[in-house]
């Protein structure tokens, strides 16, 4: 009886001590990327604006080797600010509303998604922030049912910076859909003056 409950206090104690190794490892902010062929730590310590022993320890390699297909941690903390007024964790939120929303559309699909967002900052019915935009209770599918903190593919990073920089597909839409999903046929949404369709999305003003 006493040794199992040593072996009991003594598992008890490994599972405290793995949770606060971890706990103590992953970055308090952060999103994850997906390494490509020709990236290197010091090539995404350029890009993104953290160091390379900061992207060491918060992935705990042992040295400078990545390999293309896995993941890493890049943490938001030490982002560099972008040549703009937005900073990049503004960025980095509308490019995983954009993986979430638009994962598998085209390029330009997901610059629309982006531009969606960009156009309501600049209308008065919508909140001014990404922010306040992209958390608004209620509005997108990704943010109620957590697919918005999957990882972010490169394409929706890429899509994100071309739509804070102002490339805007959709004719200055406000809202878009994917009409295959909208079951009611007294939605509001069919009201909405439709500007085009990109893949399986339409948008509207």
């Amino acid at each position: 009886m006493k040794l199992k409950n040593r072996i009991i206090r003594g598992l008890f104690t490994l599972i405290v001590l793995c949770v606060g190794i971890m706990a103590w490892a992953s970055p308090a902010v952060a999103w994850t990327y997906r390494i490509e062929n020709g990236d290197s730590l010091f090539k995404l310590s350029k890009e993104f604006g953290a160091k390379i022993n900061t992207l060491q320890r918060t992935n705990g390699l042992q040295s400078d080797l990545i390999l293309a297909g896995k993941t890493l941690w890049i943490p938001d903390t030490e982002a560099k600010p972008m040549q703009n007024s937005r900073g990049q964790n503004d960025l980095y939120l509308l490019a995983r509303l954009i993986s979430g929303e638009a994962r598998g559309e085209s390029y330009q699909g997901q610059v629309a998604v982006g531009a969606v967002i960009m156009n309501r900052l600049k209308n008065k019915d919508f909140p001014i922030t990404i922010a306040g935009n992209v958390y608004k209770k209620g509005e997108f599918e990704s943010v109620s049912n957590g697919q918005i903190w999957g990882a972010v593919t490169p394409s929706a990073l890429k899509a994100a910076k071309a739509a804070i920089s102002g490339e805007d597909p959709t004719g200055g839409a406000l809202y878009f859909y994917n009409p295959d999903k909208v079951r009611s046929k007294t939605n509001w949404i069919w009201s909405r003056q439709v500007t085009g369709r990109i893949g399986l999305h339409l948008f509207a003003i």
